[in-house]
């Protein structure tokens, strides 16, 4: 089996300069190599900078993905796509048009004799309790109720301000480590039932064993442009130049 792990690309519906307009489109040219290629499309978090279908309504500016997206099922290859803390608030816009598989906390699979798990990260990283908490009141049902009552104009301009806040808060290194190894001891719990687990969220690409499993980042399309293959039960850390 052929497999490609993607999270963190953050595709802006509404790019600010020249340099988010530009990473828009090398995710999307990175997109565009994929029908045909694989037999399962991971999409591990954080795809979108800020996902919501309404009722009648989804954001134009995404289209260009979706169409491939649409692209890539039609090949057929199934496509799995894991929440993450940027898009989580789905309705039935990717089941119903795309085919697309949602799942809120994390996929699994047995592929060429390899048990592996999908997971963002967001929910497993150590010393964010301001995070975690913010985390369980965003996803009460209520709040996307209230959420989907406002105009889509309006609901996105306050999803524009609270997504750039959030990348924009200054993390210190030792915090950013602290998060890192909070995947990594959630990897040694999971990796005692899995022979890989692979998650984003740190933006950091990683491959470390651990046991006798692998723990895999996938890094991000903000500085990295780093993704996962898994073929034939190998897996790989690759780059998109």
């Amino acid at each position: 089996m052929k497999i490609c792990v993607i999270s963190d690309l953050h595709y802006k519906f509404s790019p600010r300069n020249s340099a988010e307009i530009e990473q828009n489109k090398h995710a999307l040219a990175f997109l565009k190599t994929l029908p045909g290629e694989y037999d399962r499309l991971i999409l591990n978090g954080d795809i979108f900078d800020l996902w919501f279908d309404w009722k009648y309504t989804i954001i134009k500016a995404y289209f260009p993905v979706l169409k491939v997206l649409a692209d890539i099922a039609e090949m057929g290859c199934r496509i799995a796509y894991i929440s993450g803390n940027h898009d989580f608030w789905f309705n039935d816009f990717l089941p119903s048009q795309l085919k697309i598989d949602l799942y809120p906390e994390a996929f699994s699979l047995e592929a060429d004799d390899k048990k592996i798990c999908f997971t963002h990260g967001d929910s497993h990283t150590s010393n964010d309790a301001r995070y975690k908490f913010l985390r369980a009141v965003i996803r009460l049902p209520i709040t996307k109720r209230l959420f989907s009552w406002l105009h889509p104009d309006l609901a996105l301009a306050l999803g524009k301000y609270f997504s750039r806040s959030s990348r924009a808060r200054r993390i210190s290194h030792k915090l950013q480590q602290k998060k890192m190894l909070g995947l990594e001891k959630y990897a040694a719990t999971l990796l005692k039932d899995y022979d890989y687990l692979i998650m984003g969220h740190t933006h950091v690409p990683c491959v470390v064993p651990i046991g006798k499993g692998i723990y895999a980042n996938s890094g991000d399309w903000l500085e990295n442009n780093s993704y996962i293959t898994i073929i034939d039960g190998k897996l790989e850390l690759r780059t998109f130049n």
